[in-house]
């Protein structure tokens, strides 16, 4: 009695572990990218960008000194060198952002609070501008042809002009809060960015400059992280530091899904050609990758295992992943 008794409880088990293991997403397929094959070590890695028209994977590498060029295909390096460096607090501060107007990459550097154009074919460096304070997040606003900085420190947003030599500062905007993130749709000539202190996503007009809309993001209490836009369909994801949250835009702003990561998230990316989200949490070491849905709901298909502080990544628009493994100097590579 005893013997049948164990093998129910057995099948039982098992059969439960089967539907667990069924309802999972899929693992994902990763290889590592080391970015400095001959000189192993960290490399500091926050803001990363792809570049559609040279299909390049550029990846600011702070305490490098460095721009890492990545070829994303054949997923070749090469290299953008000469950044200003400094210590501070113990880090080695570099460059850390990017974004991209036409012919050009626009680099942040948090060591001399610079911003630097450099020539998406040649690398060569062009005209830098100095700005205020330290940028975190750059981002081209091809609607205006500026290019939009993100300022957390004095709560603001500042705004040079890509159209003019010099990258000169064109204006800056005062906002309620600390801006995390970032989102743009050019064609609705939109600016969003989160809110961290006051857990909130808001949007602005680029011609204007003025407020459009706000709203709560529903994260926890450490509040939202990076974003990814769907402007084809007018969604909007935004990351809190364990889960992605979805928001249909029009005809104003409702949350429709969510998705559970894993602690640890910072910026996430959208594969435009798939609509698949993906993001990375540096505490749970996980690569998550998500089905953004027409109607904005959110269903995870497909998960990998990756290493601490592992917390941002760029996606190509065929759903390529690169995440960024700092502590490894290295990348982790998605496919499709």
């Amino acid at each position: 009695m005893h013997r049948l008794l164990l093998a129910a409880s057995l099948l039982t088990s098992a059969g439960a572990l089967s539907q667990s293991d069924a309802s999972s997403p899929p693992a994902l397929a990763l290889h590592p990218l080391v970015l400095q094959p001959g000189s192993p070590g960290r490399v500091g890695m926050d803001y990363l960008g792809y570049e559609s028209s040279t299909n390049q994977v550029w990846v600011p590498g702070g305490n490098t000194g460095r721009v890492f060029v990545i070829d994303a295909t054949a997923e070749t390096i090469r290299t953008v060198e000469g950044f200003p460096t400094k210590e501070k607090e113990g880090r080695v501060l570099g460059p850390t952002s990017v974004t991209f107007g036409p012919g050009r990459a626009f680099i942040g550097n948090r060591a001399d609070a610079s911003v630097c154009a450099v020539d998406l074919r040649t690398l060569q460096r062009g005209e830098c501008v100095a700005l205020p304070e330290a940028p975190d997040g750059l981002a081209y606003v091809a609607t205006t042809d500026e290019v939009w900085a993100t300022t957390p420190r004095s709560r603001s947003l500042v705004i040079l002009s890509a159209a003019k030599h010099g990258l000169p500062i064109a204006g800056k905007i005062q906002l309620p809060g600390e801006p995390e993130g970032y989102a743009v749709d050019a064609t609705a000539g939109r600016f969003f960015t989160n809110l961290e202190d006051r857990n909130e996503t808001v949007a602005l007009d680029v011609r204007t400059r003025s407020l459009a809309g706000h709203w709560p993001t529903t994260c926890s209490a450490d509040g939202p992280r990076g974003m990814a836009l769907d402007a084809a369909h007018g969604l909007l994801v935004v990351a809190c530091t364990d889960r992605l949250v979805s928001f249909a835009l029009n005809p104003k702003p409702e949350r429709r899904g969510s998705v559970e990561t894993g602690l640890g998230v910072d910026n996430i990316d959208f594969a435009t050609t798939t609509g698949a989200v993906f993001a990375a949490a540096g505490k749970a070491e996980r690569l998550t990758r998500a089905q953004l849905l027409p109607d904005g709901l959110l269903r995870a298909t497909g998960q990998a295992h990756t290493s601490p502080g592992v917390r941002v990544v760029v996606v190509t628009p065929a759903g390529k992943a690169f995440a960024a493994d700092a502590a490894g100097g290295q990348l982790w590579v998605a496919s499709p």
